[in-house]
C-alpha cells in the first residue's frame, strides 16, 4: 500500500505513514482507477484516450510522526533513535530511512531515592584501606536519574594468540616446579659423576612458544549516545533477565529517557571492537609475553533496552568524580574516580 499524501511505500495495515504522518483509515491500496476496463471513461471504445497526466513528486516529509500514535517526533541534531513522548514507540534512522524498533525492552527501577544512591555511591567511594571518608571530603556537583539506551547486541568472539611458557621457571617460580627442576638436575648430576669426580649440571631456562584461543558469547550494552563514555560499561553486565516490553507509563516522575544518537550499524561494530579488546585483554591477564593476538567476532541483531540509571558527578578535592549506580540492581554500575 501507498500513502496518499506523499506516495511512500507502507506495510499492509499501517494506520499512518511514517514518513509524512498521514492518517490512514482503512489504508491505501494501488487500486484501478474509476472507468471501463482501461481506465478511462467509455471503457476500450472510442477515441485514443489523452495520455496520463504525469505523477507528482513525492513530497518531502516536514515533520517525523510516531508510527504508532502518529505523534509528532522531534529530533535533534543527527539522532538516530528517538522514543515517543506519548506511545513509547521507537524510531532508528538508518541508510533506508526511519523505521520502527522491533525489539524495545526496559528495566524497571527499584531504587527511585537519590539518597539512598548516593548511600551507594558512598559505600563505593570509600571502601578500601585508604580510602575512608573519600566521600565526605566531596562535593555533589550534578545529580539525575535517566533511563539511558543502550544496544544489546548479541556477539560471539574467537580470539586466537601465541604465547611463551617458560620451562624451567626463575627464582619465584612455584615451589612444586621449582623442587621438580632441583630433582631433575640432581639425578642427572649424580648420573654424570659416577666416572669420579663431581659435577654442576646448571639449570637453564627456556622458553616454550604455545598456542590458545579464547570464546564466549555475549550479550554486549553499547550506550547510544555519542560522547556519552562515562555510561559505556567495559565489563558490567545488567540483569537481562529482568528486562520487560519498554512502555511509556512504566517509566517514573521526574525521570528523563534519553534519545540516541548511535545507530544500529555503529554500535554492532563498536560491539566487534569491545568483545576483541576484552578477549584480548583477558589473554595477557592468563598468559605471559602474548603475541600475534587475532579475533573473530560475529554480531547480530541489536535490541535497544532503556536502563534506570543514577548519574553523580562529584568534586573531589577539585578534582571531578564521576559515578553511576544501576537503579534496577542498586548497584555501582561504573566509577571514574
Amino acid at each position: 500500500m501507498f500513502c496518499p499524501r506523499c506516495g511512500t511505500t507502507l506495510p499492509d495495515g499501517a494506520r499512518f505513514c511514517f514518513s509524512c504522518g498521514a492518517q490512514l483509515p482503512g489504508g491505501v491500496s494501488q487500486a484501478a482507477a474509476p472507468g471501463g476496463p482501461s481506465g478511462y471513461p467509455g471503457g476500450m471504445g472510442g477515441a485514443s484516450p489523452p495520455p496520463p497526466p504525469p505523477a507528482a513528486a513525492p513530497t518531502a516529509p516536514k515533520e517525523l510522526k510516531c508510527p504508532s500514535c502518529g505523534a509528532p517526533l522531534s529530533p535533534g541534531m543527527g539522532d538516530a533513535v528517538l522514543t515517543c513522548d506519548y506511545c513509547g514507540a521507537t524510531v532508528s534512522i538508518g541508510g533506508t530511512g526511519w523505521k520502527p524498533v522491533a525489539q524495545h525492552s526496559m528495566l524497571m527501577p527499584k531504587l527511585l531515592n537519590q539518597n539512598e544512591a548516593l548511600q551507594i555511591v558512598q559505600a563505593s567511594m570509600d571502601a578500601g584501606w585508604f580510602h575512608g571518608h573519600r566521600f565526605e571530603d566531596s562535593q555533589v556537583v550534578e545529580a539525575k536519574f535517566v533511563f539511558a539506551p543502550y544496544w544489546i547486541v548479541p556477539s560471539a568472539g574467537t580470539t586466537r594468540f601465541t604465547y611463551q611458557q617458560s620451562l624451567a621457571p626463575p627464582m619465584g617460580g612455584s615451589p612444586a616446579a621449582a623442587v621438580g627442576t632441583m630433582a631433575a638436575s640432581a639425578f642427572l648430576g649424580n648420573m654424570l659423576s659416577r666416572g669420579g669426580g663431581n659435577a654442576f649440571v646448571p639449570v637453564v631456562q627456556s622458553n616454550q612458544t604455545l598456542q590458545d584461543q579464547i570464546t564466549g558469547n555475549y550479550q554486549f550494552p553499547v550506550v547510544a549516545v555519542k560522547g556519552y563514555d562515562q555510561y559505556q560499561p567495559k565489563s558490567y553486565q545488567f540483569n537481562l533477565q529482568a528486562r520487560q516490553p519498554f512502555k511509556k507509563e512504566n517509566v517514573p516522575g521526574g525521570a528523563t529517557v534519553l534519545n540516541g544518537d548511535v545507530g544500529i550499524a555503529e554500535a554492532q561494530q563498536a560491539a566487534r571492537s569491545y568483545v576483541a579488546e576484552m578477549q584480548a585483554e583477558t589473554a595477557r591477564k592468563k598468559h605471559f609475553n602474548v603475541s600475534g593476538v587475532q579475533s573473530q567476532v560475529d554480531v547480530g541483531e541489536p535490541e535497544l533496552l532503556h536502563a534506570p540509571v543514577w548519574y553523580f558527578n562529584l568534586n573531589h578535592k577539585g578534582k571531578p568524580a564521576v559515578l553511576l549506580v544501576d537503579a534496577n540492581a542498586s548497584r555501582v554500575m561504573l566509577q571514574n574516580l
